[in-house]
């Protein structure tokens, strides 16, 4: 390979330190997405395996209600709370640094989280798995973005990255259920050590460091305001989205507390020379709108999917395992997606490939309204393929236009706002399509002849409560009112449905604002030879995106400069 190389004093910002392969971004980069892969699966896992596992750790340590409460929901509130502090501080201290770190951290708590004897310890492990993962998925996408510069390879490992999200989303349960019918609860702690301590010194090996431009002193004080500000946003929507009133102290307090400080944190940096987060990426078209799709089409989902699972269950009657394997067409086809976004962003453009995602979701969810209380296997089979294709296609084309859009020296901030993003539509989704659940469904059974009033309100709590009050009762009367409960249920979620497909569609109409066509400024076939590359350029052949700002500026790149 011909040229000099860039003595390490003087490496210019987003110039990986790593041992190169066949050229910079050669063929190792693919073994890097096998690395980063792996990270985003046992994260993924993590987020959902606990939840089959709860009434084992309930019956073991024997936790209070609030104790439980937290036990379930320490890793997503810390993890939420605190991706763009970590996002931003691996742009200034190094990604692959910050990623390695949060291997460390995520097997040191899984390893107590296993080993806990006490509630109070099983929450301090998890809060510390929330650290670990915070630091994992921003590096995780921003190292992505830097190790793959040309836009067409990056939307192919965007498609892997997530489709492996999907596929550890949908396996923790059932992963979960496999181990608990073999081992104790703590098991489904210990499944990260192992991979945990191969991914440490592979990805000391192996991964790219890389920073950002450096410039002016990291924020420390700003951090602090995003995480808290959103720790209490995210607290707030979890306590709605549980079924505490939303006027309650305890809830809207860290709602208020949280949304000033994210004002504030917000003031403060617009007024930063060097901010935190450059918030006028959010003025960027392709930038801002492929945010709110995300929002969209989580808070749309997320809240639905738990509803399905209760409908699966106490409805249809199944069982955990059933309920598990039904969701299985919804993962492939979202894995089918993930796998197939590439060509289809390359051959359709973010515009309308987002658009029809959200729109195919919004016929899946549709068409969901003609279940009823007996099983209908095609539909269901048919709508979940749907709605895995058309989510998995949308949060795909939103994330390769954000990602692409934003600076490479931002890389991790921006990564992080968009696993932010993720959250928290995922928080509202559940408070909001709960609440219209709720006001649907407790009506139905507040009334139910030879029924107290007081209990009638019990049962209109949920369904599952309503059929233990049923079952106490006992009688014509306790199966009067499990019917009532089964019959507004469904009433239930059929407007849940509709309210879903709504804020679906009002997401296709904001996918018009992204870019027409996957606009790149670099591709295979069009990529300057050595011999004619622009002054300033190495010779390794290194991308654009990484070269310091004052040579990039004003050069056509994929996403730096565009909005499409």
């Amino acid at each position: 390979m011909s040229g000099t190389t860039t003595p390490r004093d003087q490496r210019a910002a987003d110039v990986p330190r790593h041992r190169r392969g066949p050229g910079e971004g050669g063929a190792n980069r693919w073994a890097v997405l096998v690395v980063l892969c792996v990270s985003l699966l046992l994260v993924a896992l993590d987020a959902t395996v606990l939840h089959v596992a709860v009434p084992a750790v309930t019956e073991d340590l024997r936790p209070g209600a609030i104790e439980l409460l937290w036990i379930v929901d320490a890793y997503p509130l810390v993890a939420a709370s605190l991706l763009i502090l970590f996002g931003t501080l691996g742009d200034r201290v190094g990604r692959r640094r910050i990623l390695l770190l949060g291997y460390a951290l995520f097997g040191v708590a899984s390893a107590a989280a296993a080993c806990a004897d006490s509630p109070h310890v099983l929450i301090a492990a998890r809060a510390l798995l929330g650290v670990g993962g915070a630091m994992i998925m921003p590096a995780t996408l921003s190292i992505l973005r830097q190790v793959f510069p040309d836009r067409r390879e990056r939307a192919l490992a965007i498609g892997i990255w997530s489709a492996i999200a999907a596929v550890g989303a949908a396996v923790g349960p059932l992963l979960g259920g496999f181990l608990l019918e073999h081992f104790w609860w703590g098991s489904v702690f210990l499944i990260n050590i192992p991979l945990m301590a191969v991914c440490l010194p592979v990805g000391r090996w192996l991964l790219p460091e890389s920073t950002g431009d450096g410039e002016g002193p990291w924020d420390v004080l700003g951090a602090l305001m995003a995480a808290f500000g959103l720790f209490g946003v995210v607290l707030g929507v979890k306590r709605a989205g549980g079924g505490e009133a939303v006027f309650h102290p305890a809830t809207l307090g860290p709602l208020l507390v949280g949304a000033v400080l994210l004002v504030l944190f917000a003031r403060r940096q617009r007024r930063r020379r060097h901010p935190l987060v450059d918030l006028t990426m959010f003025a960027r078209p392709a930038f801002g709108t492929s945010v709110g799709c995300i929002v969209l089409a989580m808070l749309a989902l997320v809240g639905l999917q738990l509803i399905a699972t209760q409908y699966l269950q106490l409805v249809l009657g199944m069982s955990p395992l059933e309920t598990g394997l039904r969701m299985v067409p919804l993962t492939l086809a979202a894995m089918a997606a993930g796998l197939l976004g590439s060509r289809m962003l390359q051959r359709f453009g973010p515009r309308s490939m987002v658009a029809a995602g959200f729109t195919v979701t919004a016929g899946a969810v549709l068409s969901l309204t003609l279940m009823g209380q007996q099983d209908r296997l095609w539909l269901l089979t048919v709508a979940f393929v749907l709605l895995g294709f058309g989510l998995e296609t949308t949060l795909f084309g939103a994330y390769e236009s954000m990602l692409s859009d934003a600076p490479a020296a931002q890389a991790g901030g921006a990564a992080a706002i968009g696993e932010t993003s993720y959250q928290l539509g995922a928080g509202i989704g559940i408070a909001l399509l709960g609440s219209v659940m709720n006001a649907a469904y407790a009506p139905g059974v507040s009334s139910v002849p030879g029924v107290p009033s007081e209990t009638g309100r019990a049962a209109g709590h949920s369904l599952g409560e309503a059929y233990e009050v049923a079952r106490r009762i006992g009688g014509p009367s306790g199966s009067a009112l499990r019917q009532a409960a089964r019959d507004s249920f469904v009433h239930g979620l059929h407007i849940t449905l509709v309210t879903s497909a709504v804020l679906l569609l009002l997401g296709a109409v904001a996918a018009l604002r992204l870019p027409r066509a996957m606009e790149c400024g670099e591709c295979p076939d069009t990529a300057v030879k050595p011999d004619e590359r622009p002054a300033g350029r190495s010779a390794a052949g290194r991308p654009a995106d990484t070269v310091p700002p004052q040579q990039a500026r004003g050069r056509a790149t994929v996403g730096a400069d565009s909005s499409g």
